[in-house]
């Protein structure tokens, strides 16, 4: 059983989420505030982290600073009222993996959570196929199949498809990506990541499928969707 740590001062959300998590099987701890969610973060290891950013005591972001600087690896997602991209940015620097904006959908959340434990589970090493829409892809034979037909796929675009698709629903961002993809510190004036982006959209999407959505200046999310989304 996962254990999820959820450190919400909000009575109300505190409740409903403990609920909705513990009914989806899940072993929940919850903490009030920052410095008490702090606390227990250390001290009870979770697999898993839902964190508010506007905490009595300590905010989120200093509690993920303060996790990072530990050297803590464990899957952050931050609950926050503030929707502003600056906001949301500031939370992925200060160690979140992914955000979720208030007011939000259980079901989104509950769907985040299994993403990030999955990932967590399967560390730096894709799982040996992925299937999805009308996607197949086997990364022990590096081949991708859609709809059962091979598609053509340079070396780095075959590495950005598998580093998405093994994040499924989960936020990648660009630093990230350029990372995991070329092994190289994002620079925000290249366009190499978004002309690979392209090509590989060109490459995958088509009957009746999406793939790859953008998150306006963090970078992309993976998640097979009906055509006709968001993937600007």
């Amino acid at each position: 059983m996962a254990s999820i740590l959820l450190i919400e001062d909000d009575r109300t959300i505190q409740m409903a989420l403990e609920f909705a998590l513990t009914r989806a099987g899940y072993e929940v701890s919850v903490a009030s505030d920052g410095d008490a969610g702090l606390e227990a973060a250390k001290d009870c290891d979770p697999d898993l982290i839902l964190l508010d950013v506007l905490l009595p005591k300590r905010s989120g972001l200093d509690i993920a600073r303060a996790l990072r600087a530990g050297e803590s690896s464990t899957p952050i997602i931050m609950l926050t009222a503030l929707d502003q991209e600056a906001d949301k940015i500031a939370g992925l620097d200060a160690g979140a993996d992914d955000y979720v904006t208030k007011p939000f959908s259980t079901a989104e959340l509950l769907a985040r959570v299994r993403a990030h434990l999955r990932r967590a589970r399967i560390k730096d090493d894709p799982p040996p196929i992925i299937e999805t829409g009308a996607l197949r892809i086997d990364t022990r034979a590096a081949r991708v199949l859609k709809s059962g037909q091979p598609v053509r796929l340079r070396n780095k675009e075959y590495d950005l498809l598998v580093a998405l698709a093994s994040r499924e629903g989960s936020l990648c961002t660009r630093p990230w990506l350029s990372e995991r993809v070329w092994g190289e510190t994002f620079l925000p004036t290249s366009r190499t990541l978004d002309t690979h982006v392209r090509r590989v959209r060109r490459a995958i999407d088509g009957d009746g499928w999406t793939y790859i959505h953008t998150e306006r200046g963090m970078g992309y999310r993976f998640e097979a969707t009906r055509e006709g989304g968001d993937r600007s």
